[in-house]
């Protein structure tokens, strides 16, 4: 059986991101919360943290985490039916995968008020619509946003809309690489920009063109970035049409291939044993989405 106060010593140095202040928050001294993490790996046989700054968990220590994480879940239900089990009336915390552009356009919106009624703290881990789902699969989230329908095993899928993005540039960029217009074989030859090595979007939206092969791109990990370098003239780029309605009204950014969108469904993926606070923010999310998602064709 785990010693859940070892347990515990894990999540709070990982969340509050050092030994001291995890000490701070469980009202022990910086010294007793190593024991109990060396007690835990002693007692596993592997190392649960990186001892980095900040500190990290391992594999291992990932997999702690989340289980943490769904017992507290499991615990808040209990204690809403009984009351007098909830001493110290802390928040409950959710480690949550999403992509950038999400977290960039309606996500704090969609969630502001129901984190209020729920007492709730996000732990929030920005990954690619394409990839967030192995932060699933290896145990370190309990839900995540992204573009697979399938869901890993213990945990369901749920539909919530598309994201629509458009291929966009600046006046100046349009002027100087196509001065007779815009045609779709022109675009893998002029500068494109590129969220990460993961990010593939780009690539679909030429393969749908009948536009194969490699093509010139800058790369830029920051949705706000992204929108920035487009603005100035560094690139096209596949833009969010929540994040730039200004800008388009404006005519800082131009649709470079106008009614030529491309929609990227996002699913949110939830472990089943999660609670009935998982249970709740999915029910929330599904309702309010449609604000700001595009159906699916």
């Amino acid at each position: 059986m785990f010693e859940y106060k070892l347990l515990s010593a894990l999540a709070a140095v990982v969340e509050q991101a050092g030994f001291e202040r995890g000490a701070q928050v469980l009202g022990i001294s910086q010294s007793a919360i190593s024991q109990r993490i060396k007690l835990l790996e002693t007692r596993i046989g592997q190392s649960v943290l990186v001892r980095a700054t900040p500190p990290t968990p391992t594999d291992i220590g990932r997999r702690l985490l989340n289980h943490v994480q769904q017992v507290r879940l499991l615990e808040r239900d209990l204690q809403s039916q009984v009351p007098a089990l909830d001493e110290e009336g802390m928040p409950e915390r959710l480690r949550i995968a999403l992509n950038a552009d999400s977290l960039a356009t309606w996500w704090a919106e969609a969630v502001s008020d129901f984190c209020a009624e729920q007492h709730l703290l996000l732990d929030l881990v920005v990954e690619d619509q394409t990839v967030s789902l192995k932060r699933m699969r290896a145990g370190e989230v309990a839900a995540c946003i992204c573009a697979s329908e399938r869901p890993v095993a213990g945990a369901r899928s749920l539909l919530l809309g598309a994201m629509r993005y458009r291929a966009l540039a600046s006046p100046a960029f349009i002027t100087r690489h196509f001065p007779q217009g815009v045609r779709a074989d022109q675009l893998a030859r002029t500068p494109a920009l590129v969220f990460g090595p993961d990010d593939f979007l780009q690539h679909r939206y030429l393969a749908s063109l009948g536009v194969d092969g490699g093509f010139e791109h800058h790369l830029c990990p920051s949705s706000e970035g992204f929108i920035r370098l487009t603005e100035a003239g560094l690139g096209w780029g596949l833009v969010p049409e929540l994040q730039v309605r200004d800008q388009l009204e404006r005519g800082a950014l131009v649709e470079l291939l106008p009614d030529k969108p491309i929609d990227v469904p996002l699913y949110w993926h939830h472990w089943r044993s999660g609670g009935q606070l998982l249970g709740v923010l999915t029910d929330h999310l599904a309702q309010a989405c449609g604000q700001w998602l595009v159906p699916l064709d």
